[in-house]
């Protein structure tokens, strides 16, 4: 089962899709999250957003936000 994921600025939309894992950088560590996550949410400090899909894997770099794990799997993160 797959995790929709949105990431958003004030200016615009960064991405949205699907995806089989995310590891977000939160403030108290790293958050790794698969698509039976329990529903959270958190504040990010700076780093890197990992989306993977199999093998591939893409990168999203943040100064910080907050993240939201809804229950049907779905990902908001609201990013600086």
């Amino acid at each position: 089962m797959s995790i929709t994921i949105q990431i958003y600025t004030i200016e615009k939309t960064l991405f949205e899709g699907k995806a089989d894992a995310i590891t977000l950088p939160g403030v108290d560590g790293e958050l790794g999250v698969l698509s039976t996550h329990v529903p959270l949410i958190s504040s990010l400090k700076r780093g890197s957003i990992r989306i993977r899909n199999g093998k591939d894997v893409q990168f999203v770099d943040i100064t910080g936000g907050f993240v939201e794990i809804q229950p049907e799997s779905k990902v908001s993160i609201l990013a600086d």
